[in-house]
């Protein structure tokens, strides 16, 4: 495991430690509607009783006991050990069961090809180089005709500062970049203070997805009351299903395009 992910793992740790945001654990009504509180959406097929459903870098207590709680068959990866230590928890105190993994989102190896039936990913993507190894990663897991539901963070919304200049927000980041963002200290609506974060492309977040074997169903951008977001949407969530074999990317010309 490299610095990146050392570093990732040790912010998360610690802001499981302090409940910080982003780590909050499902809340005592959301388990009178587990499902309704999980995929708000309405994207996974009810029910899910004995469904494998993969919670994919989710820890925090909340999308896995939730499911749990439905019915399926869960497994929460995360590589912060503290968050799966809150779903380990919150599934203790719910009656229900669900196997944790620590794991980073790009490297599954633990987990065996074709073994779930879902894969739900909150907005982690950020915290790897190469988003296109984590959709590899999910497309051997998954079956054919499973349903990938993952959210993301925007590149626009990344390469602004958070500081509101009166007319706007101030793209200061170049769109294209290997490297990592520089990092944040103090908490913003759209970054973690001490996080290594990377900027991925639409290209990558949405062709590398269909060229990993998915075909994307549906596109959503959450709706948020702050004021920055009103002008630079953070998130965004995709609906995709698993329809062929992934390792595609590699035969697709560049067509040069202009």
């Amino acid at each position: 495991m490299n610095d990146i992910y050392i570093q990732n793992r040790r912010v998360w740790d610690e802001r499981a430690r302090q409940r910080a945001h982003h780590t909050e654990t499902a809340a005592r009504s959301d388990f009178a509607d587990p499902l309704a509180a999980a995929d708000p959406l309405g994207w996974i097929q009810r029910p899910v009783t004995g469904k494998r459903i993969l919670c994919l870098a989710a820890g925090g207590g909340k999308h896995g006991p939730l499911f749990a709680k439905a019915g399926a068959i869960v497994t929460v990866v995360d590589i912060s050990s503290e968050m799966l230590a809150l779903d380990r928890k919150v599934a203790n105190e719910r009656g229900v069961q669900v196997r944790t993994v620590e794991a980073s989102m790009d490297n599954l190896a633990l987990l065996p090809d074709a073994g779930f039936d879902v894969v739900v990913q909150p907005v982690s993507t950020c915290y790897v180089p190469d988003v296109r190894k984590v959709y590899a990663e999910v497309a051997r897991v998954l079956v054919s005709g499973g349903v990938y539901m993952s959210q993301h963070k925007q590149p626009a919304s990344l390469q602004a500062e958070a500081a509101f200049t009166g007319r706007g927000y101030v793209i200061t980041e170049i769109y294209r970049r290997e490297t990592p963002l520089p990092i944040v200290h103090g908490d913003f609506t759209h970054r973690e203070s001490g996080a290594v974060e990377f900027l991925h492309t639409w290209e990558n977040l949405i062709g590398g997805m269909c060229r990993s074997g998915f075909v994307i169903e549906d596109l959503i951008e959450p709706r948020h009351s702050d004021q920055r977001a009103a002008y630079l949407p953070p998130f965004v969530t995709i609906k995709a299903r698993r329809v062929q074999s992934a390792g595609t990317e590699a035969r697709i010309p560049w067509l040069g395009f202009q």
